[in-house]
């Protein structure tokens, strides 16, 4: 089923599947996902390790290819386009690493690895590409006079992240891909750059897919949630309502597991049974049948599809909570 989220998304993904190759066996890494995010909304992406999730980024990129289906940008499918014509797209849709440090050429200087994106575009002015940089240096708190002739050797994870965050933004990109921004940052940063994405999205106009295994800061940031296990989608719904009412057992756990800041709280004890299947042979049916209370015969035999289960929600069960 594909979800709605605008009558024009700027991208949508329809029946994405992916998969590896590794030692004569297959990876399935993405199963049949498909949604959509509309302009200038943001659309969390989360799920343990391992479920696809960076996966599905890379092949929205056609970073990966994909086996089957479609990853429409603007109206244009960016599974069929080549060469010139897919590198020319690529300048409206951007990336952060994971890892800011390892994404960054040590022997570069800052100044030229921000620049680099215009270089590849074809900008040869080199005074319009060191205006261009001087900005988005400035935009992400980051003095280009003192920035620019340092190696990335010399800043912290965080100063780090908000270079490769200038370096996403210098093209002026419509959509950015945020693989896990803040997951390999220190706790006391991670509120500094997610307040930057914040506010780059407000003054660039950007449209952002935030992926992330910590629910609590999807739940900052995302103005839509989806929820993905083992490369299939689960659950998809406004942040606040599928925070306060998850439908698929495998949201609710996810959402049980937050931590509380407040030591006479007690974690809850609920957690799946059993342990993860692997993506190389995964269930039949429900993906996540063999770690849920709930499965019955009909979850290992069927697929679930998602379906409407409240306003704007959607989840993947045969037995929602709601």
């Amino acid at each position: 089923m594909m979800l709605q989220a605008a009558p024009n998304p700027l991208m949508k993904v329809e029946n994405l599947v992916v998969e590896y190759s590794v030692g004569g066996k297959t990876i399935h890494a993405v199963s049949d996902v498909s949604l959509e995010i509309a302009r200038g909304e943001t659309l969390g992406l989360v799920g343990e390790s391992g479920c696809g999730k960076s996966t599905l980024g890379r092949a929205v990129l056609q970073l990966r290819q994909a086996v089957s289906g479609k990853v429409l940008f603007d109206g244009h499918d960016l599974t069929t386009l080549k060469g010139e014509a897919l590198r020319q797209m690529r300048r409206r849709v951007q990336l952060i690493f994971q890892d800011p440090i390892a994404s960054l050429n040590p022997r570069r200087r800052i100044g030229d690895i921000v620049a680099e994106p215009l270089v590849i575009a074809g900008v040869k002015d080199p005074d319009e590409r060191r205006r261009r940089v001087a900005e988005v240096l400035s935009a992400v708190g980051l003095d280009p006079t003192l920035v620019s002739g340092r190696l990335p050797h010399e800043f912290s994870g965080g100063q780090c992240q908000r270079i490769c965050i200038a370096r996403s933004l210098v093209l002026n990109p419509e959509f950015v891909i945020c693989d896990e921004p803040v997951s390999a940052l220190d706790v006391s940063i991670r509120a500094q750059i997610l307040n930057l994405l914040e506010e780059m999205k407000a003054r660039y106009g950007l449209t952002l897919l935030f992926i992330a295994h910590d629910l609590a800061v999807v739940k900052a940031v995302s103005d839509r949630v989806a929820v993905m296990y083992l490369g299939r989608l689960c659950e998809v719904g406004p942040s606040e309502q599928l925070f306060a009412r998850p439908a698929h057992p495998y949201t609710a756990l996810l959402i049980e597991a937050i931590p509380v800041p407040d030591p006479d709280v007690r974690p809850t004890q609920s957690v799946p049974v059993g342990e993860p299947p692997s993506p190389i042979a995964p269930p039949s049916g429900c993906r996540f049948r063999t770690r849920c209370p709930r499965a019955d015969a009909r979850c290992a035999s069927e697929v679930p599809e998602l379906r409407l289960v409240a306003t704007g929600q959607f989840a993947a069960c045969h037995h929602p909570l709601i």
